[in-house]
């Protein structure tokens, strides 16, 4: 099955968490959203995207990683009327995990961008540049991370600007396709 396909299988961000999280990972993913604040200047950049991005995420609601970058998704949809946001779990589509496995492990999350016509754009995942930094200096063994954000956390910041420059990559592509411009008539 192409991977534009589970599209519409997907969740919306409380949704999933309603049917796939506990009590616990809802507690988190609540938490690290309300740390996850964008600058006038991150806010302003979202809300100029002029074309329709269908973001789907691969999630688990129970996985640290998910947990302290999922809610800078919602943020960043929050923030823009072109974002078409949907979640779904990584466990539900065997398939689709196997299609998606990074270094030969099921990792998440992982984002895939369609353009307006659920053609397939990009994908990028499981951690950031910033993160896989910061892990490369500090490592002591294999570990996914319990999910938590202290305030004034650099790396995290530093994870919305990685995340955000490649939601900017994604519309500057599909803004300056010439097929969507012809479409649009810009």
């Amino acid at each position: 099955m192409n991977p534009a396909d589970y599209f519409k299988h997907g969740l919306s961000y409380h949704q999933f968490l309603e049917e796939h999280g506990q009590d616990g990972d809802r507690d988190r993913w609540s938490q690290v959203y309300e740390q996850s604040h964008l600058s006038e200047t991150q806010s302003q950049l979202l809300s100029s995207f002029v074309r329709q991005i269908n973001v789907l995420v691969f999630a688990g609601a129970w996985c640290g990683d998910c947990v302290v970058q999922c809610p800078i998704f919602k943020r960043f949809s929050d923030a823009s009327e072109c974002i078409n946001l949907k979640f779904i779990d990584r466990d539900t589509f065997s398939e689709l995990k196997e299609q998606l496995t990074i270094c030969g492990g099921a990792r998440v999350p992982q984002v895939l961008f369609f353009n307006e016509d659920m053609q397939y754009v990009g994908h990028y995942g499981d951690r950031t540049i910033s993160k896989y930094r910061a892990m490369a200096d500090t490592i002591t063994g294999a570990a996914c991370s319990i999910g938590m954000v202290t305030p004034g956390d650099d790396i995290h910041e530093q994870v919305i600007q990685d995340w955000l420059q490649e939601f900017e990559r994604i519309q500057l592509i599909c803004r300056t396709s010439p097929r969507l411009r012809d479409k649009h008539g810009d």
